[in-house]
């Protein structure tokens, strides 16, 4: 399973709200929903967050066995 746990942290290190993912850069209520569920997103999302957050991947995501 792919948690985002490290998603959270990184945004209050970077000082980016969930507010700001909606207002300023276009995200979906229901993608931050995911996010925060542990659910499917796309790789274009993790694209763009990496990009929003200037980040590596393995700063927002990583693999926990089940």
């Amino acid at each position: 399973m792919i948690v985002f746990d490290r998603l959270w942290q990184t945004m209050k290190d970077k000082n980016i709200s969930t507010y700001t993912l909606r207002e300023e850069h276009n995200f979906h209520t229901d993608t931050i929903r995911n996010l925060r569920q542990n659910l499917n997103v796309t790789t274009n999302t993790l694209d763009k967050l990496c990009k929003i957050l200037d980040c590596r991947l393995e700063d927002i995501a990583e693999y926990m066995p089940d």
